[in-house]
């Protein structure tokens, strides 16, 4: 058993490390979502500042917007135009999706100052990527309402997604030449 051990000690590293960040980054996240709730900002600071971004962003593009908070559930109803499009929730503020991007980034520790440079650039990056995708979708919604469902389940989680396997990958190529180098 313990020659098994020793033999995949470096994926057991990872899986470990991996789980271990996701289950405390995650924790944390939760003890945020439990104790910022507020009412002056609906439903916690970082989903009404995306949702706020977003707004801001779609007016950039040419089109009326507006965020309002909902009155039953906890999330920003989205109206572009004037019309009633999208709610955006805690879901669509991409806390999540950085948390899982970090912890792999952890999972696969290079350097300290390069490891942690990487992962803000790349929090950042999926950020700014969440809030294009959300006023894209909204504008999507709004020109082409019957493409509604597939652009919200396949297509733009697919750019979301799609941007955190890119930075996966370029992040195990940059380990790799780190680890070749050191």
């Amino acid at each position: 058993m313990l020659q098994l051990f020793k033999k995949y000690n470096t994926v057991l590293r990872f899986i470990f490390i991996f789980l271990g960040s996701y289950f405390i980054f995650s924790l944390f996240y939760n003890g945020y979502l439990v104790f910022f709730r507020s009412s002056v900002y609906y439903p916690d600071f970082i989903t009404h500042l995306v949702a706020k971004q977003s707004e801001s962003l779609i007016k950039s593009l040419g089109y009326s917007a507006d965020i309002l908070p909902h009155q039953t559930e906890l999330s920003m109803k989205l109206y572009v135009n004037k019309t009633y499009l999208a709610r955006i929730v805690e879901g669509c503020n991409a806390i999540s999706i950085m948390i899982l991007f970090s912890s792999f980034i952890l999972a696969f520790f290079g350097r300290l100052k390069l490891s942690l440079i990487y992962i803000l650039a790349g929090s950042v990056l999926i950020y700014a990527m969440n809030l294009i995708r959300i006023a894209l979708l909204a504008i999507g919604i709004y020109e082409y309402p019957e493409y509604a469902s597939f652009s919200h389940s396949i297509l733009f989680p697919l750019v979301i997604y799609g941007t955190v396997f890119f930075l996966w990958v370029l992040w195990v190529r940059i380990y790799a030449n780190t680890r070749k180098k050191g």
